[in-house]
């Protein structure tokens, strides 16, 4: 899992194809935390997963003690628990842009994804995939307008983002390269990061292979 270069006894409860896993390994890969990745099949999840959790739920994040079940929880923890290089700012506006960015994305992008990815073939899934792709279009000028989004430094925010944008081929979205290329220009920065490649399962490499 990328190059190790803190000591820790964690545990990560991973689904291999969900990006709300993918978003806490990039965490995990951008701060350099050694972690033991299970990659855990949620039709085939292990006897201990509900010893943890008791909505025997993926992710889930095991660190002594301490026992952790939602994906943007984990994502602050990892934050605070090993400071460098920090993915959330400092000061407190900033700080709560940010959270209210992740929770936009969680209603506006995610929800549509969670429902296309569960019924790629349904007649509601046509409409959620239109509504996605103009919604990811709409947004260009966001993309367009900092390096990363939203922000000049890498954030917790891009681990989200880019999980969900790695997606998009298995979810059937084709963004325009004239209309969308702020997008697709974010998209090519972000999976070329060292930690977004250490972050990826096997099961998300084959998504665009």
């Amino acid at each position: 899992m990328g190059v190790v270069t803190k000591r820790s006894s964690m545990t990560f409860y991973s689904d291999g194809a969900s990006h709300y896993s993918h978003r806490v390994r990039i965490v995990l890969a951008e701060k350099g935390v050694a972690v033991e990745v299970q990659d855990v099949d949620p039709a085939n999840k292990p006897a201990e997963l509900s010893d943890h959790n008791p909505y025997n739920e993926l992710p889930t994040l095991v660190d002594r003690d301490l026992v952790l079940y939602e994906a943007d929880i984990m994502m602050e923890y990892l934050d605070e628990r090993f400071p460098h290089p920090p993915l959330l700012p400092v000061y407190p506006v900033a700080r709560a842009q940010s959270r209210l960015m992740m929770y936009r994305i969680r209603k506006d992008w995610s929800r549509l994804a969670d429902a296309i990815l569960a019924d790629p073939e349904s007649k509601q899934s046509e409409a959620d995939r239109k509504e996605l792709k103009e919604s990811l279009t709409a947004a260009s000028p966001i993309f367009a307008e900092m390096t990363f989004f939203m922000s000049e430094e890498f954030t917790i925010v891009d681990c989200c983002v880019s999980a969900l944008l790695w997606r998009l081929p298995i979810m059937g979205i084709e963004l325009n390269e004239v209309q969308a290329k702020p997008v697709l220009d974010y998209m090519a920065n972000m999976f070329e990061r060292e930690s977004f490649q250490a972050s990826l399962s096997e099961l998300e490499k084959e998504m665009r292979h």
